[in-house]
This record gives C-alpha cells, sequence and structure tokens, in this order.
C-alpha cells in the first residue's frame, strides 16, 4: 500500500502521515487472515471497550512520553504536562492551553471543528471520489434517515479525520442552539485511507452521533461524529438547547482514530478554495480546529 500523504495548510507541503499501528491496520484491512480476525472480533464494540479500558490504566501513562518523542508533539500546548496524565486516554483527549487554538473571529467564517485531515464537497450529493475515484456517499444511510437526506443531498459536505496524533477534542464550527444528540448504533471499523481506499462504506456502517445545530444565518447545520476501532467512546460535553459560539467545545473521543462530518444546507455556505481544490484531487488538507474552512454565502 502506498503512503498516506496529505497537504500541510500550515507548511504549504506535501507531507506523509506517521500511521500509528499501521502494521495492524495494513494487515487487518489487506491480509486474508487479518479480514477474518476484523470481521471476528476487531470491528465489533467489545474490542474497542476492552482496548478503551486498557488505555485508561494508571500503568499506561508510561505509554505518554515514548508518544510524544515518536510523533513531535509540543507539551507547551497542553493544559497538563506530560507527568501529570494519570492515564494514556487522560493524556489522548488532553485540553489545550488557551490561546493555543485561536478560534476565527469573522463574522462570515466557519471553522474547522477538528484538529485534522480534511476532505470538502461542494456538493454531498456528486461526491464521486474519496481517497480513490469511484467511492461515493450513501447520504441517507450516513444520517439514517431519508427526508434530512434529500434536504442535504446538494448542500457543502467537509469530512475530518483525526489520528491518534491529533488533539482529540472537537468543537462547534458556527455560532448556534444545538438540539439534542442522536446516536446511530453500529460495528466500529478503522476510518484511516487504509481502510476507507478498501470500503467506504464504513464511514455510515460505525456507531455515529448526529446533532442539528438551529443557526441565525446559516439555517440548521449537522455536526456529526463517527466512531473507530479502539475508539472507546464518544463524549458530548455540550448542553442541548444552550447556545454556544463558534469554536466552543462539543466534546472528545476516547483513544483511537475518529473522524467528524459537517453538512450544510444547499447554497449556505462557500468552502474555502483550498480545501475543495485538494479535496478534488483525493488529497486531504491538514488545518488545525478554528481555522476557516467555508465562509457565509451570500444571501443577497
Amino acid at each position: 500500500m502506498s503512503p498516506i500523504t496529505f497537504y500541510n495548510r500550515d507548511s504549504g507541503q506535501i507531507e506523509t502521515e506517521q500511521v500509528y499501528g499501521e502494521g495492524f491496520l495494513k494487515w487487518a484491512y489487506g491480509n486474508p487472515l487479518g479480514s477474518i480476525a476484523l470481521h471476528s472480533f476487531v470491528k465489533r464494540p467489545f474490542f474497542s471497550a476492552w482496548y478503551g479500558r486498557k488505555m485508561s490504566t494508571p500503568q499506561s501513562k508510561s505509554r505518554v512520553q515514548p508518544f510524544l518523542d515518536t510523533y513531535g508533539l509540543d507539551p507547551a500546548d497542553f493544559v497538563k504536562q506530560p507527568d501529570e496524565f494519570t492515564s494514556f486516554n487522560d493524556f489522548f483527549y488532553r485540553k489545550l492551553a488557551a490561546g493555543a487554538r485561536p478560534i476565527d473571529q469573522s463574522p462570515n467564517s466557519i471553522v474547522f471543528p477538528a484538529d485534522g485531515r480534511h476532505l470538502g464537497f461542494p456538493k454531498a450529493s456528486e461526491i464521486d471520489g474519496v481517497f480513490v475515484k469511484g467511492q461515493s456517499f450513501d447520504l441517507e444511510a450516513l444520517l439514517g434517515d431519508a427526508e434530512l437526506a434529500k434536504r442535504y443531498s446538494d448542500g457543502a459536505l467537509v469530512l475530518s479525520r483525526l489520528c491518534p496524533v491529533d488533539y482529540h477534542r472537537y468543537h462547534f464550527p458556527v455560532s448556534g442552539t444545538p438540539g439534542e444528540t442522536r446516536l446511530i448504533n453500529g460495528p466500529l471499523f478503522s476510518v484511516s485511507p487504509i481502510a476507507l481506499k478498501k470500503n467506504l462504506s464504513y464511514l455510515w456502517q460505525n456507531k455515529r452521533t448526529l446533532t442539528q445545530v438551529e443557526t441565525a444565518s446559516l439555517g440548521t447545520v449537522i455536526c456529526m461524529e463517527i466512531g473507530a476501532t479502539c475508539v472507546g467512546s464518544i463524549h458530548q460535553t455540550f448542553t442541548a438547547g444552550e447556545t454556544v459560539e463558534k469554536g466552543a467545545e462539543k466534546g472528545y473521543f476516547a483513544f483511537g482514530g475518529s473522524s467528524t462530518i459537517t453538512l450544510f444546507e444547499p447554497g449556505r455556505v462557500t468552502l474555502s478554495e483550498d480545501l475543495v481544490s485538494h479535496s478534488a484531487q483525493q488529497t486531504e488538507l491538514y488545518a488545525k480546529v478554528g481555522t476557516v474552512m467555508a465562509t457565509a454565502s451570500s444571501t443577497e
């Protein structure tokens, strides 16, 4: 399998991803024996729950410093210092220091909900290339609602993929009033490109959550979180019915790679040019939470 590459908005360069657990992923999604294990137990929630518990033990904190050394993360961004974490999961869903992720304050901007590698599509109904050509979204299966899928089929969609090395709290991309979160249960396949190149439908098979956010000028924005192998759980930290500001924390993932999806009603937003152009080449754009992913379209 070829290396996973992405365009880094900060550096302006194409970079190669350091894949956590790469050997296991290639075995599970590219080897016949691995496929047997994948469907027998790896995709099943009990496996991820077991691994999540393992990453929450006091003994797991010994993994923190080697992880920092391997992936070059800067502890200056963290609220806690490396020796203060009580477990690897405590480190994994760490909070960041004030100012580490400035939120774009332009009144017309919509911001990325998470640190990660992003793909953006102006029309969800016209997606035909996600990591490889010919893979389209089944929006109805993703949303679990035919009427909702029809409403958003011609709206913009942004897929944000978080790797284990990333900051794993996710945030609201817009200001507004969020409703109750709906759980759509399912298995827990990997959401790494190693897996999604084989079968994009893992995104709408996996356990996922859906929150509708009512806004003043953008209609209703859908925010989704998608679980994955070894993601212990998806935690929401907001209060339904209470108004939130753009960039406010929405929740966090426990250990593992995972994804978010943001959906907009047709004609409401214009996605950032670099996001659209790289996505058209099946190349993810790396950008941090709080930076611009779209602007509000003119209603005139």
